[in-house]
């Protein structure tokens, strides 16, 4: 056989024939490999580059620092040309002819291996200059037809990233001399469909998306690979593990999904891995140098449960002589919960401002919060709270500020549903779409730090970006968007990341589509949309015990006492009650009921005449059928009950009830005052066992059989009011 050889790539590649054909590749020493990219101002994409790079130790060289971008918009135009430019400048200066470049761009790359891997990579394309590839033609599809063809592959070149050695690149770009606002991707084509110079400096593309992994026009492509606590991106249409990923063009929401996994920043087997990198710690820092923060509440519709809202940000941990409350009210149905807090609480806080409706609309008061923040040198951080907001943990503050990122929101859902204050992603349109990981993010079965496209309802904001690239801007304003949606736009197009976390447990938010503003206590009508909210607010804080720790009591036989109101509860219902005023004249004869008799009238009012006869089956299901089925064991109850209503006892009015049985199988009756305080006298009395419950505590209550044994008496109130209520349970 004829011997020949011949040397590809001098001093790395040397191949050989003889009789038995051995090629043997010398290795590129990793020490030879320098990464080079341009970067005129530290943005989230560019530390999260260098983040990237740092993980698989990466030598970067940044060129263009401190310089004013002029290389134009790349969503908008062509541009680059600045970074040729500043490329050449470089590689003038480099002097190693073995040297390997790898030139890439960084606000919207993240390495997904080391350079072990890439060099490899590299080698087997068997050229000396490799360029990105793209399927889509960029900046002019006139030139499609130039373009040499590829045997599988994609056939277009892309200037975000490419590899070669020193000479061979400090060839390609010798003839620069473009502005700086011109096309470097037009540049590098017209090179690279130039046959002569494509031989001569040795050019190919990494069209199967070995080496780089442009997403335009490849998202389909793109899956993300988990496997022995790695995370890669794997292009599915070619079957290969690209070193680099580059969200270039329209796809920059696409990486920063992409970099939530990789290089490895959360796996399944050890989670999030920077979750506690760059933290701000302020467990060492005395009260008076806590970071000082304005929280922006707005009240932008009726919302349930806004005295809760405010006990809650009362209870937040943070010094208060560090908050300026900023409250933008847009709803006069709470124009009392807010002045009570603030005639009670205000003089705790360094400062606070009201805002009214009628001093602007939702947008304006939002920019006006910000600028507050803005212009007071002294503000560290915005946290934007809107009223809905349920802050279960005291510590959110703390937490989102010792995150140190650029926009933070807690993660809050709505009970027991996939609603959330973030997605995971957005349509063409700019609306919600749902990201594949967003259900395992809501539900906590990927706890992390998220960078994601939209967050709302409560966040946190550094001051810093209100005084920097965001200092001019109109953020809550827009012809075609909801403030929210135009704040998270306006933040995106300046290149600011927004994160989502779920590494705690924050709270959740309110349901406030169907509330009804036309009652004095509405919150009370809130048991079907804000259940744990309503159970919260108006039920025993012992009801969960009752069982486990045997609060219930037997004050006579087969009759049962346990807690079940909360003391807001009883006061609720009393004064709903009180102001509905239409209290029973007492008599026998009564319309309200079937049949139209009273054996033993009562002066109350019913539930259905305040429209709470829904709600009122819904709390027996609840919290009563439960407690009914331990006690009387073998009897299943679904609660019909055609008789509910709160009784008002006065030695002046209707001080007592004469013996009697209840039309039911067991009856409801809760105390809703005190005796004592409210009243004197009062309790009942089960004739058959002389058995009196005479001293009954508010908020339990007694429950007892309606027929055949339980034949008992209203005791006389001798002095006050006291009010019951009281359910007869299955006629």
């Amino acid at each position: 056989m004829r011997l020949s050889s011949w040397l590809l790539f001098p001093g790395v590649f040397i191949c050989a024939l003889s009789h038995v054909t051995n090629c043997e590749e010398q290795r590129i020493p990793e020490e030879k490999l320098l990464v080079v990219t341009v970067a005129t101002k530290e943005t989230d994409g560019f530390r999260r580059f260098l983040r990237s790079a740092k993980h698989f130790n990466y030598t970067v060289k940044v060129l263009g620092r401190g310089e004013k971008w002029r290389g134009g918009d790349y969503m908008s135009a062509p541009g680059g040309g600045q970074k040729v430019r500043l490329l050449k400048g470089a590689l003038e200066e480099m002097k190693d002819e073995d040297k390997i470049i790898l030139f890439i761009d960084s606000y919207d790359v993240v390495f997904a291996s080391g350079p072990k891997e890439l060099l490899k990579k590299f080698q087997q394309a068997r050229h000396k200059v490799v360029f990105s590839s793209e399927s889509l033609i960029w900046p002019d599809r006139h030139l499609e037809d130039k373009h040499p063809h590829v045997r599988e592959g994609n056939r277009f070149l892309g200037s975000g990233g490419f590899i070669g050695f020193l000479p061979n690149i400090k060839e390609m770009v010798s003839s620069w001399t473009g502005k700086d606002s011109e096309s470097d991707q037009l540049f590098f084509t017209k090179i690279y469909i130039d046959p002569a110079k494509r031989k001569s400096i040795n050019i190919t593309l990494d069209s199967k998306c070995r080496l780089f992994q442009n997403l335009h026009g490849a998202l389909d492509e793109v899956v993300l690979k988990f496997e022995d606590s790695r995370v890669r991106a794997r292009n599915v249409l070619y079957d290969t593990l690209p070193v680099t990923i580059h969200g270039n063009g329209p796809t920059k929401l696409q990486i920063n999904y992409l970099g939530n996994y990789i290089p490895n920043t959360w796996t399944f087997e050890t989670g999030c891995t920077v979750c506690h990198e760059d933290l701000r710690s302020l467990t060492a820092l005395k009260e008076s140098e806590y970071p000082l923060v304005v929280i922006g509440i707005f009240i932008q519709q009726p919302t349930p449960f806004v005295t809760v809202f405010f006990e809650r940000l009362l209870k937040l941990q943070y010094p208060k002589n560090r908050l300026r409350l900023f409250i933008y009210n847009q709803e006069a149905h709470h124009e009392r919960q807010v002045s009570s807090f603030l005639q009670d609480h205000g003089s705790l806080y360094q400062d606070v401002k009201l805002v009214g409706q009628e001093d602007m609309d939702a947008p304006a008061s939002r920019n006006l919060g910000f600028d507050l923040c803005r212009k007071d040198k002294d503000c560290d951080y915005f946290f934007s709270l809107d009223i809905e907001v349920v802050l279960k943990n005291e510590n959110t503050l703390k937490i989102l500020i010792e995150q140190n990122l650029p926009v933070v929101a807690p993660m809050i859902t709505r009970a027991g549903r996939l609603w959330s204050n973030f997605w995971g992603a957005l349509s063409a349109e700019g609306y919600y779409a749902r990201s594949e990981d967003y259900v395992d993010i809501v539900q906590g079965r990927r706890v992390g730090v998220w960078n994601v496209p939209y967050v709302s309802n409560v966040y946190l904001m550094k001051a810093s970006l209100l005084r920097s690239e965001l200092i001019d801007y109109d953020l809550f304003n827009s012809h075609t968007l909801d403030p929210d949606m135009a704040y998270c736009h306006n933040v995106r197009d300046k290149g600011i990341f927004m994160y989502v976390t779920n590494v705690h447990s924050f709270g959740r938010i309110l349901s406030t589509e169907n509330y009804q503003t036309s009652h004095l206590h509405n919150d009370l009508w809130q048991i079907f949309e804000n259940p744990m909210d309503w159970q919260e607010r108006y039920i025993h804080e012992n009801y969960t015990r009752i069982m486990k720790d045997k609060l219930v009591e037997t004050p006579c036989p087969d009759v049962y006492w346990f807690p079940i109101f909360s003391n807001v509860a009883c006061n609720h219902l009393v004064e709903e009650m009180e102001h509905f005023g239409k209290w029973s004249g007492g008599g026998n004869v009564d319309t309200r009921i079937q049949g139209g008799y009273e054996n033993v009238p009562t002066i109350d009012i019913h539930m259905n005449q305040i429209n709470f006869e829904k709600e009122w089956h819904k709390f027996l299901l609840e919290f009563i059928a439960p407690i009914t089925e331990k006690m009387y064991p073998g009897y299943y109850t679904k609660c019909s009950t055609p008789l509910n209503f709160v009784v008002r006892y006065k030695p002046d009015e209707q001080p007592l009830l004469a013996p009697h049985h209840d039309a039911s199988t067991f009856t409801i009756n809760i105390a809703l005052n005190s005796k004592g305080v409210d009243y004197q006298g009062g309790g009942c009395r089960f004739l058959r066992y002389d058995c009196s419950v005479q001293a009954p505590r508010k908020g339990w209550a007694l429950m007892h059989p309606g027929r055949l044994t339980h034949y008992h008496e209203g005791l006389p109130t001798t002095a006050g009011t006291r009010y019951i209520a009281v359910s007869f349970v299955d006629p």
